[in-house]
């Protein structure tokens, strides 16, 4: 069965099964595990944009019933997590701030690291109890970990009261999982390996009213060695820009101060269109002229940030000088190992570059420590470039395989104590430079947009730069959801302590 047959078998109504034989044919034909090798493909299916709707005869499901959802990993599964309590409350649940009174429970995975998904098994064993207790509980897990084959392998072992796994690509079939999910005595598993669709019309409930996600592409086709997301998230597919622009137009006129356009790869977009030469530069020029004062968007590849989008965002205004540019290494040995397909003065010439058109930017990086064979000379490498380019931050982390990705076959030879005194090493530089970064602030008036009360202090609001610094301060909760003038008192480690200019003044 091909792809193509295996979706269009499960668009069947389980309610519409007369007997217990044709509802076991049913379940063999949604049993859908992930496949390693289907996911390592890379097809010329046409994509296919559809909308989505909520079927009729599931409208009312959940009457009377509440669902939490536990979110792990990054912008982009916050954003999936948003679509599928949308789903849910489109279907008639209620959200819940616990487990506790939940009738579904789904933990919408990462994958990224061997971290993120000793968390998620460690969570399946506390609901395990909770299972036992309330058996009419329905227990999910869905998104990055649900493509990973090997994940699968280990729930139905391990975790065999789990009652669903659904992939990322299946999120639009939520109302169909948890119906047959309802009638099934097996575990209930819809994750599909391959994948070319773009579902718009998906219901949202954002998390507040200040600042939204907007997804613009899905998938990665960059396969660096060490990543598993080109498995979990699939091929690279964009949305149309008249359909993104709506929506931004949408959030603009519902008040939203600030959008961050996402994809896996976000500055790949457009890419695959074959009608149209149109990039993620056109795009950000097109949503530059919509009044909203702030735009974002991460996560890039330096393989795809061209020259027009730089040109692009020199233009300033509501287009923000934060780049967020994942480097990885420093060293082109350990980059060419990566399959980063970029060199070490290639990335730093693309830095040249930025930093010549817009002069006040401000770079944070991704960083891997402790790659196979990576020696002292190149770990050096690292610590150079990072002083060189002088980001204002950067998330740093310890090389840890990925079961599946080329890097996983590869001998993991360098020693874990080498590997964390490599990080200890590159985060005392870091911190050194970020904390010089914010020292340079202190006597400055920067516009803040104030997201709400400090997570520390209730009488202290909290908000960001457009450089993506956190503000405390001190300011009537009438602020919140506004971008108010600050004037910086104090830089600390991570953060900046201000006072507000007078009074708020929204900044257009």
């Amino acid at each position: 069965m091909n792809e193509q047959q295996r979706k269009e078998s499960t668009q069947v109504n389980p309610s519409d099964k007369k007997s217990e034989k044709d509802y076991s044919k049913y379940f063999q034909a949604v049993y859908m595990p992930p496949s390693l090798k289907d996911a390592k493909k890379r097809g010329k299916e046409e994509v296919k944009y559809e909308g989505f709707a909520i079927p009729e005869e599931f409208r009312g499901m959940g009457q009377g019933r509440k669902f939490y959802i536990r979110t792990y990993g990054c912008q982009m599964n916050e954003h999936d997590t948003e679509v599928m309590a949308g789903i849910f409350m489109a279907l008639g649940y209620e959200p819940t701030d616990g487990v506790e009174d939940a009738n579904v429970i789904l933990l919408n995975t990462c994958a990224i690291r061997e971290n993120a998904e000793n968390k998620v098994f460690g969570e399946l064993g506390h609901l395990k109890a909770l299972k036992k207790e309330r058996p009419d509980l329905l227990l999910g897990v869905c998104g990055c970990m649900s493509q990973e084959e090997s994940v699968v392998n280990r729930i139905l072992k391990v975790h065999p009261f789990v009652d669903m796994i659904f992939g990322t690509h299946n999120i639009h079939r939520l109302p169909y999982i948890l119906n047959e999910a309802y009638l099934s005595k097996e575990m209930v598993i819809e994750v599909w390996s391959k994948e070319g669709d773009v579902i718009e019309n998906l219901p949202k409930v954002r998390k507040g009213n200040i600042k939204a996600w907007v997804n613009i592409m899905y998938g990665c086709d960059k396969f660096c060695t060490y990543c598993i997301v080109p498995y979990t998230r699939g091929k690279e597919r964009s949305r149309r820009p008249e359909e993104i622009i709506q929506e931004v137009r949408h959030l603009a006129a519902q008040g939203y101060k600030e959008i961050t356009l996402l994809g896996q790869n976000v500055n790949a977009y457009g890419k695959d269109f074959e009608d149209i030469d149109y990039g993620l530069g056109d795009l950000m020029d097109e949503i530059h002229k919509i009044d909203i004062p702030r735009i974002r968007f991460t996560t890039s590849h330096p393989r795809d940030f061209d020259d027009h989008l730089i040109e692009v965002l020199a233009k300033g205004g509501n287009l923000l000088d934060h780049i967020h540019l994942p480097v990885q290494s420093g060293s082109t040995d350990i980059l060419k190992i990566m399959a980063r397909k970029y060199s070490r003065e290639q990335y730093l010439e693309l830095v040249r570059k930025i930093k010549e058109a817009m002069p006040n930017v401000s770079l944070t990086t991704d960083i891997i420590v402790g790659f196979p064979n990576e020696t002292e000379e190149q770990f050096e490498e690292t610590l150079s470039l990072y002083r060189e380019v002088e980001f204002d931050s950067a998330y740093t982390f310890i090389y840890s395989p990925r079961e599946g990705t080329p890097a996983a076959k590869m001998k993991d030879n360098v020693p874990m104590e080498v590997k964390k005194e490599r990080l200890q090493r590159l985060n005392a530089v870091v911190n050194e430079i970020s904390a010089k970064k914010l020292k340079e602030y202190e006597g400055k008036v920067v516009n803040v947009l104030v997201e709400g009360e400090s997570k520390n202090n209730p009488e202290v609001l909290a908000g960001y730069t457009e450089k993506s610094k956190l503000v405390n301060f001190k300011a009537p909760k009438t602020a919140i959801g506004k971008i108010v003038k600050v004037k910086i008192t104090k830089a600390k480690t991570w953060t900046l302590d201000g006072e507000m200019v007078e009074e708020a003044i929204e900044v257009k």
